[in-house]
C-alpha cells in the first residue's frame, strides 16, 4: 500500500488532465487560417488535440498506476 508521501505525488500528475480541456472553449480555435493541407485550422487543431490528449492521458495513467510488490 501507497504511503501519504507517494499517494500526494501521484495525486498530483492528475492535474495534467486539465490540459485537455483547453480545447473546450471553442472561441480560442474558432478561425480558418492557418490552413494545414488545405484543412483550416478549426479541423486540425481538434484532430491534434486527440493525439495530444491521448499523450497526456497515457502518461497520467502510467505515472499513477500502483506498482505491486511482486
Amino acid at each position: 500500500m501507497a504511503n501519504g508521501a507517494e499517494s500526494e505525488q501521484r495525486r498530483g500528475w492528475l492535474w495534467l488532465l486539465l490540459i485537455p480541456m483547453l480545447v473546450v472553449y471553442v472561441p480560442f480555435y474558432n478561425t480558418i487560417e492557418p490552413r494545414v493541407f488545405g484543412f483550416p485550422f478549426f479541423y486540425w487543431f481538434q484532430l491534434v488535440w486527440i493525439f495530444v490528449s491521448m499523450g497526456v492521458t497515457a502518461l497520467v495513467w502510467y505515472a499513477t498506476e500502483p506498482r505491486g510488490e511482486g
